[in-house]
């Protein structure tokens, strides 16, 4: 079973009491928090490389979808291999989806590997719907960098001076 907190976690490399960082995306490193060093045409390579690689891969299934035919295999093996790509697809585009919302369940994301595998198209998809808005993933990488900026905030408020070198009340 995974721990499961109603807290945010911690962005990466904020040990303790230091100021939280952002932590880093695929393709884009922390370019996403202020929108510099280039997100712009990153974001739009990610958008025509996922776009790019879901062509290719359709080329590719399509290949394979001939092959089927040559080899005369019958219909209903057809069926159930273009019915099985489909679905998968739609379910990793789904999950895919998903996980730019909210932190994926590590057990499930286990489970799922081979799914996820096999409908590598709709993940590729997510991808590029999900670029053509942000990065994928920085929506909820940004709500997890506020909420650890602004508990950062509160501890270091509270905590003004060295309490040790307070003048005591007689």
């Amino acid at each position: 079973m995974s721990d499961k907190t109603d807290t945010p976690p911690t962005p990466a490399g904020s040990p303790g009491g230091a100021t939280p960082r952002p932590e880093p995306l695929r393709f884009f490193g922390t370019t996403w928090v202020n929108h510099d060093n280039g997100y712009p045409a990153r974001r739009i390579g990610v958008a025509v490389g996922s776009l790019a690689a879901a062509v290719v891969s359709g080329l590719v299934l399509r290949l394979a979808y001939q092959g089927l035919q040559i080899a005369d295999i019958g219909g209903f093996v057809t069926i159930l291999v273009i019915a099985m790509f489909a679905i998968c697809s739609a379910l990793a585009f789904g999950h895919t989806w998903d996980t730019f919302r909210k932190r994926p369940d590590l057990d499930r994301q286990a489970s799922l590997r081979g799914l996820l595998a096999i409908g590598f198209v709709g993940s590729l998809l997510a991808y590029f719907f999900r670029s053509l808005t942000e990065a994928p993933g920085e929506k909820l990488h940004r709500e997890e960098y506020e909420a650890a900026r602004q508990q950062h905030e509160k501890r270091t408020i509270r905590r003004t001076g060295n309490p040790s070198k307070k003048r005591r009340r007689s």
